[in-house]
C-alpha cells in the first residue's frame, strides 16, 4: 500500500523531460499552496515527488532514491525538525533546504545542526529557489565525489599495503642498491 502512495505521490515524465532530469526532489508541505507551487515550478527541470505531512515523507524516503528534500517546519504530527533527522539517518546524502514561514535564527541553527543545507522564508521567490536548489544539487554532487574518492584512495591504501606485505625481501630496490638507505 505504501508503494502504491509513493508512485502516486511522484510525478511521471516523458522521455524527453528524463533526458534532462537533474534529480529527483521531494517536496513536503502540509499546506496545499506552497507544496503545489514548489512543485510546479521544480516540475520542469527535476523529477518531483510530494508529500502533505512527515509520516508520508518518511514512506517516500523509504521507498524511493531521494536527491533534496524542501521541509516545511511546521507540520502536524512530526515537526520539521523531527523528519530532518529521520531523513538523514535512513538517506544520510540528500540535501534537505527548509521552507518555512516560521524562520526564526533559533530554527535556522537547529535545522543546520540537524543537516540542512539552506534554510529559506516564505513566501519565497521563484528565482531564489531555482538558484538555491541547483546549488544543493552541486553540493551534493561535490559531497558524493569526496566521498568516493576517500573509498578509492582506501582501496589503494588496502592494496597497497596488501602488496607491500607479499613482495618478497630479497626483491626490493633498497636490496639491490647497497647505495639506498632504508628496507
Amino acid at each position: 500500500m505504501a508503494s502504491h502512495r509513493v508512485k502516486r505521490a511522484c510525478e511521471s515524465f516523458s522521455k524527453e523531460s528524463k533526458m534532462a532530469n537533474k534529480g529527483t526532489i521531494l517536496i513536503v508541505d502540509d499546506e496545499v499552496g506552497p507544496r503545489e507551487s514548489l512543485r510546479m515550478i521544480l516540475k520542469p527541470i527535476y523529477d518531483v515527488c510530494t508529500a502533505g505531512d512527515g509520516q508520508e515523507a518518511l514512506r517516500v524516503i523509504n521507498d524511493k532514491s531521494i536527491d533534496l528534500v524542501t521541509l516545511d517546519l511546521k507540520m502536524p504530527g512530526l515537526s520539521g525538525i523531527d523528519v530532518l533527522r529521520e531523513i538523514k539517518k535512513i538517506q544520510p546524502d540528500v540535501e534537505v533546504i527548509v521552507i518555512t514561514g516560521y524562520g526564526t535564527l533559533n530554527n535556522a541553527q537547529e535545522a543546520i545542526r540537524f543537516g540542512a543545507g539552506d534554510f529559506i522564508s516564505k513566501p519565497f521567490n521563484v528565482a531564489d529557489i531555482i538558484a538555491i536548489v541547483s546549488k544543493s544539487f552541486e553540493r551534493r554532487n561535490y559531497n558524493l565525489k569526496i566521498k568516493n574518492l576517500i573509498q578509492q584512495i582506501k582501496g589503494l591504501r588496502t592494496s597497497l599495503n596488501d602488496s607491500k606485505e607479499s613482495i618478497p625481501e630479497w626483491t626490493r630496490a633498497t636490496d639491490l642498491n647497497p647505495g639506498v638507505q632504508g628496507g
